[in-house]
């Protein structure tokens, strides 16, 4: 005969057998302290002789802590949740979280409905979120029931804790060395407008070139490879003496070597290109791409644990940015 299929142990098995009822042997089992310590001592016991284990995720509902940290991302659309950038921050918190038996989950948050924010604080199975791409109205939409339990990846405010890449320091580097090296009609392929850290960027290419007495030659783009191809074009259309271009990004700057290879234009010789990130790609590039580093791991790490732990710190986290010289320029 085969062996007896026996129904998985449940919580009411546990109050029947220690003679108490389901609500009490629950809150011995979370601990709660308005049960008292004979009950409590029993219902443990009886639950270890049983080895009954309480389902996780209902005993994470029954506390409210929730069992997952969403990674929320705004954006104008929905693929904004491909960016390989996006899968570093998801596997960076994915990382953090398993050490505490919390799933992760990714979301798009639409920037024009930041409402939905309010969702998740009302979703009970939510422990706490890890806000990407943040805007102000992002902020402002924060509700207060997930107060304490968010951290931002990008701006922040007193009750929002960000963490973030100095990369107004890493661009200024970047453009100092195109400087440096010779070069005096440098154009910069820049980000989306709505995003605020692409303005600390472009700021400081801005101040950068001013200070050094050169003009400012700036083309609106966004992220892609496809960007940087087209942005590199327009570039020297519009300003043929272009002798450098600094990408937004390493994909960027992909683009823009692959369009000024195809018009027979030298890089660096003739034109010389720089990105930032530093992804791996950005060293086997042909020719290797000069950068700046963008240490995502670490800044997804320590806003994941800030939602973890929902400790105070403060109200924003500067990782630095350190420029990377390669062949590109």
């Amino acid at each position: 005969m085969g062996e007896e299929i026996r129904d998985p142990l449940t919580l009411e098995d546990v109050a029947r057998a220690a003679g108490v009822s389901r609500a009490t042997a629950s809150r011995a089992l979370t601990g709660s302290d308005t049960t008292s310590t004979p009950a409590r001592q029993r219902v443990r016991a009886v639950a270890e002789r049983m080895g009954y284990a309480p389902n996780p995720l209902a005993r994470a509902l029954a506390g409210g802590s929730g069992t997952r940290v969403v990674v929320a991302v705004a954006g104008p659309r929905p693929d904004v949740l491909e960016d390989p950038y996006m899968w570093r921050v998801l596997g960076a918190t994915a990382a953090v979280c398993d050490g505490a038996g919390v799933g992760v989950s990714l979301q798009w948050l639409p920037l024009d409905a930041p409402g939905s924010l309010a969702r998740l604080g009302a979703d009970r199975s939510v422990r706490g979120v890890v806000l990407c791409n943040t805007t102000e109205p992002l902020l402002a939409a924060v509700p207060d029931v997930l107060r304490g339990r968010v951290a931002s990846i990008g701006i922040g405010s007193v009750a929002v804790p960000s963490f973030d890449v100095d990369n107004a320091s890493g661009a200024a580097a970047v453009v100092r060395h195109l400087y440096s090296s010779g070069r005096r009609h440098i154009a910069m392929l820049t980000g989306p407008s709505w995003l605020p850290c692409s303005y600390r960027s472009v700021e400081a290419y801005r101040r950068t070139v001013e200070a050094a007495g050169l003009p400012a030659r700036i083309l609106p783009g966004d992220f892609g490879f496809e960007d940087g191809r087209t942005g590199a074009l327009e570039a020297l259309r519009r300003w043929p003496d272009t002798d450098a271009i600094y990408a937004i990004c390493d994909t960027v700057a992909f683009g823009a070597m692959v369009a000024l290879r195809g018009l027979g234009v030298d890089v660096p010789d003739d034109v010389a290109v720089a990105g930032f990130d530093d992804v791996p790609a950005a060293a086997w590039a042909g020719p290797a791409l000069t950068t700046a580093t963008h240490p995502v791991s670490r800044i997804a790490a320590g806003a994941a644990t800030a939602v973890l732990e929902e400790a105070r710190v403060p109200p924003a986290t500067w990782y630095p940015s350190e420029l990377v010289l390669r062949e590109s320029a």
